[in-house]
């Protein structure tokens, strides 16, 4: 399996890294969408290399990646396409961990709309789990599976919109339901008057999540 290709920041202290952050764009995004959340989630994690990854597939459209194709929406082939995207991240996350020298928790998972289904579904079925999983305006793909596939319990953060037209705020409402009953830590907020997007409400939840979770 080809690696996914990164861009890299950090950490910010200068140091040798201890932690990694994967940060997973959206739909028709690439690895530039992402990296300028580093600086500004340094101070919560200044030790941390981040790497903002492509997904592995160009998007059908030419323009941009996806994690896989949405041109059929039903469920499941959004199941099939995310088991196979989790493939890609996952042997990322290890080549990272392993080239950095890193034990195998020093990690944490950020997505973004499709880039935050991908990280509910591959951090929540990783044998070692993730100091924690901040999905922006995603959802959670294949939630009948999850009872018998979950790995672990790592803390989520669940920030969604809810003036989003492109991934209801319901997405991650039922998302919160599904993780809650699986006895999965989460956090979730809803924000008045953002669309499909992250404002500085998800930029400070994030922060404190990821300070939380490598504390």
């Amino acid at each position: 399996m080809t690696l996914l290709d990164a861009l890299h920041w950090g950490p910010a202290s200068k140091a040798t890294p201890r932690q990694l952050v994967v940060l997973c764009h959206g739909l028709g995004a690439d690895r530039y969408d992402l990296i300028d959340l580093a600086p500004t989630w340094a101070h919560a994690c200044p030790d941390a290399l981040f790497a903002s990854v492509d997904a592995p597939f160009p998007h059908d459209s030419g323009f941009g990646r996806q994690w896989w194709s949405v041109a059929d929406r039903s469920p499941p082939l959004m199941r099939a396409g995310v088991q196979r995207a989790a493939g890609f991240l996952d042997a990322f996350i290890d080549a990272e961990l392993a080239r950095l020298g890193l034990p195998p928790e020093a990690y944490a998972l950020m997505g973004f709309s499709q880039g935050a289904m991908t990280v509910l579904f591959t951090g929540l079925r990783r044998r070692v789990a993730p100091r924690a999983i901040l999905a922006f305006s995603g959802a959670l793909l294949a939630p009948e599976t999850l009872a018998a596939e979950i790995a672990d319990r790592a803390p989520v953060l669940l920030v969604h919109g809810l003036e989003d037209d492109v991934v209801p705020a319901a997405r991650s409402r039922e998302a919160e339901a599904a993780l809650k009953a699986a006895g999965v830590p989460v956090d979730a907020a809803y924000v008045p008057q953002l669309g499909h997007g992250i404002d500085d409400t998800g930029l400070t939840l994030g922060a404190e999540a990821l300070q939380h979770g490598f504390a």
